[in-house]
C-alpha cells in the first residue's frame, strides 16, 4: 500500500529505499584513463607510422650558447633506428633551411646519433662557430635510407650576423626525389676523354607562383676541395603545386679520375649532393708505356740502317784488292826486280769499250777465280839450282883458284 511520502511498498511489506548513483565519479575516471593513455609510450608500429606521416622535430636545451660551450639536442618523429648527423650551420633558418649546404657548417665538430625504436634521440653537441655568418641553426639530417631533415634556430654568441639573401620570385622549388647520376663510361673515356653523366631528379613547386626556365647551379668538387659552380638552365615550366623531371648534363675535365662530389644548388640553397667515383684512364698509361718502348726501338733500327748504308761492303773490298793485285802484276818488271807479268784483263768486256756500261761484278769474280794466286819470288838459296853442294851454288867448289868477282858473287864469269 502506498505510504504518505509517496513511496512504494517493498518486498515482504518493507518500505523501498531508492538507489542513488554517484555523479562525480564518472568525470574522475575519464580523466584518469586519458592521463594513463597519454603517459604510456607508443608501440613501435604506431611510432613508425607517426614518423612516416608526420614531420621530424628538433628541440634545443638552450636557444643561445657561446663558442666552446655545449647544448643538448633532442628530437622525435624520426624513422626508428635511423642514423642522424647533427651540425651547427651558418646562413640557415628553419623556414629556408641551410642555404650554403654543408660547406657553411662546422663539420669537424658535428656529432652522430641513432634513433631508438620510437624514433626519438638525445645527444650532447659542442657549440662551434660555423664558417658562414649567422643566422645559425642546428641542422639534423638522415645519413642512410630515406632523406629527412629538420632545423632548430640557435644564436651563437659573438659570431657575426649577416641577413639572408632575398628570395627571388614567388615560386619555390623543392627536390622531391633523390638526384641520380645516370650514364656510364665508354671506350674513349678509358683513353682520357672527359667523363660525363646526366643528373636526373624531380622537383616540385611549393610556392604560389609559376617557375619558368629555372637556372640551377652544378658544383663539382674533387676530394676535400671546394666545389666549382657552373650555371645550367633548364627549359621548362613548373606550375604552383606541380612537379617536373629535370635532367642536367654533368661533365668533368679530360683525364679526370678519383672521387668527386656533384652538388645541386638553386636560389642560393644546396638541394642535394651526390658522390661520383671516376676510374683511372688506363689507356693513357698503356699508350705512354708503348711509346717508351716503340720509339727507342725505332731509333735503334734507323741508326742500324744508317750504319749499314755507310760502312763499306765486303764485295767492294774484294774488288779493290783484286784491282790492286792486277795493277802490281801489270807494272812488275819495269823496275828490274822481276819479270813482267801478262797484262791484266780489261775492266770492260770485249767489244764494249767506250759504251759507258761497267763490267758486271760476276765477271770480275770469275776472272779472279780463274787466275792462279800470285807467288812471291823465291830466294836464291831456296832455288833448285842454288842449294848447298849444287853445281854453281855458293857451297860448291870452284874450277879455278881465282876469287869471285865482287859484282857477281857466287857465279863464275863467262870463259
Amino acid at each position: 500500500m502506498p505510504y504518505e511520502d509517496g513511496g512504494r511498498a517493498g518486498v515482504n511489506g518493507e518500505p523501498h529505499t531508492p538507489r542513488r548513483t554517484p555523479q562525480r565519479t564518472v568525470p574522475a575516471l575519464a580523466a584518469l584513463a586519458l592521463a594513463l593513455l597519454l603517459a604510456s609510450p607508443l608501440p613501435p608500429a604506431r611510432a613508425e607510422a607517426a614518423a612516416a606521416t608526420g614531420q621530424p622535430t628538433v628541440r634545443l636545451s638552450v636557444p643561445q650558447a657561446g663558442a666552446g660551450g655545449s647544448l643538448t639536442v633532442t628530437g622525435g618523429g624520426w624513422r626508428p633506428h635511423a642514423l642522424l648527423t647533427l651540425l651547427i650551420c651558418g646562413q640557415a633558418t628553419p623556414a629556408r633551411g641551410v642555404l650554403g649546404g654543408t660547406n657553411s657548417c662546422a663539420n669537424a665538430d658535428g656529432r652522430a646519433v641513432t634513433t631508438d625504436a620510437d624514433g626519438r634521440f638525445s645527444r650532447a653537441l659542442p657549440v662551434a662557430a660555423p664558417p658562414a655568418p649567422c643566422p645559425c641553426a642546428v641542422h639534423v639530417a638522415t645519413t642512410t635510407g630515406a632523406k629527412a631533415q629538420a632545423d632548430a634556430a640557435l644564436q651563437v654568441a659573438g659570431h657575426p650576423v649577416r641577413p639572408l639573401p632575398a628570395e627571388t620570385g614567388k615560386g619555390r622549388l623543392t627536390v622531391l626525389t633523390d638526384p641520380l647520376l645516370e650514364g656510364s663510361d665508354g671506350l674513349l673515356t678509358w683513353f682520357g676523354a672527359p667523363p660525363d653523366r646526366t643528373l636526373t631528379f624531380t622537383v616540385g613547386n611549393a610556392g604560389v607562383g609559376t617557375v619558368k626556365d629555372p637556372v640551377f647551379e652544378i658544383g663539382t668538387a674533387h676530394g676535400v676541395f671546394a666545389p666549382q659552380w657552373d650555371e645550367r638552365q633548364w627549359r621548362g615550366t613548373v606550375a604552383p603545386g606541380g612537379k617536373a623531371r629535370v635532367e642536367i648534363p654533368v661533365e668533368l675535365a679530360a683525364g679526370a679520375h678519383g672521387d668527386y662530389t656533384v652538388s645541386l644548388r638553386y636560389g642560393g640553397k644546396v638541394l642535394d649532393e651526390q658522390p661520383w667515383s671516376v676510374g683511372r684512364p688506363w689507356g693513357v698509361t698503356v699508350f705512354w708505356v708503348l711509346l717508351c718502348l716503340v720509339v727507342p726501338a725505332a731509333l735503334f733500327r734507323v741508326g742500324m740502317a744508317v750504319v749499314n748504308r755507310v760502312r763499306p761492303r765486303p764485295g767492294s773490298v774484294r774488288r779493290s784488292a783484286s784491282t790492286a793485285v792486277r795493277r802490281r802484276r801489270g807494272t812488275a818488271g819495269t823496275d828490274g826486280v822481276g819479270p813482267r807479268s801478262p797484262a791484266a784483263p780489261s775492266a770492260w768486256p770485249p767489244g764494249r769499250l767506250g759504251t759507258g756500261f761497267p763490267r758486271p761484278l760476276w765477271r770480275d769474280r770469275a776472272a779472279t777465280a780463274e787466275q792462279p794466286p800470285a807467288r812471291a819470288p823465291a830466294l836464291p838459296w831456296f832455288a833448285p839450282d842454288a842449294g848447298p853442294g849444287a853445281a854453281g851454288g855458293p857451297g860448291a867448289p870452284h874450277d879455278d883458284d881465282h876469287p869471285t868477282s865482287p859484282t857477281t858473287p857466287g857465279r863464275k864469269g863467262p870463259p
